[in-house]
């Protein structure tokens, strides 16, 4: 990983294809995109956190280190988490990378 001149972090792609499998990555990148779209249905709906924690019966806490990307939730507390926006999960095809 680099660091950009403010000292944020960036990925470096190079990096990334040494030293994880492309599975790796493609699961990563799934993780991503579902953490991002759980924190924009929140904002969407105004929620804070705390607010959400009342609504979803999941902690705080619990809901800042999922967005951090911190913790690999179980898959009923995503649910738990989503219902509360009235959002869920669905299983869709990935996109061919052909």
């Amino acid at each position: 990983m680099n660091y950009t001149k403010g000292g944020f972090p960036i990925w470096d792609e190079e990096f990334d294809r040494e030293h994880f499998t492309p599975e790796e990555i493609a699961e990563s990148d799934l993780r991503a995109e579902l953490i991002t779209a759980m924190i924009k249905a929140r904002q969407e709906k105004g929620l804070s956190q705390r607010e959400l924690e009342a609504i979803s019966g999941v902690k705080q806490p619990q809901i800042a280190r999922i967005e951090r990307g911190d913790t690999n939730p179980q898959l009923d507390t995503m649910l738990k988490v989503l219902a509360a926006m009235g959002k869920t999960l669905a299983i869709v095809p990935l996109p061919s990378k052909i």
